[in-house]
């Protein structure tokens, strides 16, 4: 399969990163093991997580998702063969976003531990803490890329201002952002699109989209308000329930068709083919959610097909 490069970080990954927010919430370890197992197997190499999941599921504290991956990793001694991407910084119970050095420094040992592993390729800002200066949270992980604990760093959730901001200061020897982890899918385009993309692409950073399936819409089992009681993340759909959204699902359906595949993957296949997209985020709970997940990272659209998406989900 092939790899791209995760902005000039060295780390090479595979267009498609497995989204570990539904382990510890949807998906039991036993089954998260059988996904990312098949994951694997499919030539997949990229796995995004974070510390706060699954913290909003009742009776957990945080942490779940990392170790339910470290305990796989511990099993199935591979770690030199894939890429984990974590996060720091979102509430974990305090009551606010905290990317304060002293916090930084003693979060990622809490995330070491869960993931059984020496370091962490990709260590990413969860969301930007306006209340700290973006020169202490760099030196933290300045200190952390000196001692081997994290390979490269990265950014989700922040303004074009502030992760602008932190690419200037990366060029006084402060350690640079090499990714951002931005909302961006085919119905969630413009936020993305006007600033931070133009950003991305001419800084050489790699874009890694979260919600990449809009919370399920995107694979068309959502299609009415009725529907939205097929899965505990319905709730999140209903926004999308309106003309546009509807207007993108018959593309979808159109060109599912005309290529023999599904929506979720026609979806993901149009990230995947964005110029400044490394590699989308998913997640599945099932092994046949996940063949949609696998189908499409080898659908490659026609650009007709990516300007028919894009003529129907225009903003």
């Amino acid at each position: 399969m092939e790899k791209r490069k995760l902005g000039n970080s060295g780390l090479e990954v595979a267009p498609l990163a497995f989204g570990g927010n539904v382990f510890g919430w949807t998906v039991d370890e036993a089954n998260s093991f059988t996904l990312l197992d098949a994951f694997i197997e499919a030539g997949f190499n990229f796995i995004d997580t974070a510390n706060s999941y699954s913290s909003w599921v009742p009776g957990n504290k945080g942490g779940e998702s990392e170790t339910i991956i470290g305990n796989w990793v511990k099993q199935r001694s591979n770690r030199d063969k894939i890429i984990i991407a974590t996060k720091v910084g979102s509430d974990m119970g305090q009551g606010h976003k905290v990317l304060k050095k002293h916090y930084i420094l003693q979060a990622v040992e809490e995330s070491l531990q869960r993931l059984r592993t020496d370091y962490i390729d990709l260590y990413q800002s969860h969301y930007d803490d306006l209340d700290t200066p973006i020169e202490e949270t760099l030196e933290a992980y300045a200190q952390l890329i000196k001692e081997g604990k994290v390979r490269a760093i990265g950014a989700s959730n922040f303004s074009p201002e502030r992760l602008n901001q932190a690419i200037e200061l990366s060029q006084t020897g402060l350690p640079r952002y090499e990714t951002l982890q931005p909302e961006y899918n085919l119905y969630d385009r413009e936020e993305y699109e006007k600033e931070l993309e133009p950003l991305c692409l001419e800084n050489n950073i790699g874009v890694i989209s979260y919600f990449s399936l809009a919370s399920g819409f995107l694979t068309g089992k959502y299609r009415s308000e009725n529907d939205l009681s097929k899965s505990q993340r319905g709730g999140g759909v209903k926004k999308y329930l309106n003309e546009r959204g509807f207007r993108i699902l018959q593309a979808l359906d159109e060109v599912a068709e005309d290529y023999n595949s599904d929506p979720a993957s026609v979806s993901l296949a149009w990230l995947i083919a964005r110029p400044s997209i490394t590699a989308p985020i998913a997640s599945a709970t099932s092994l046949g959610q996940l063949q949609s997940l696998i189908k499409a990272a080898e659908l490659k659209l026609d650009n007709a097909t990516i300007e028919k998406l894009a003529r129907a989900s225009a903003y």
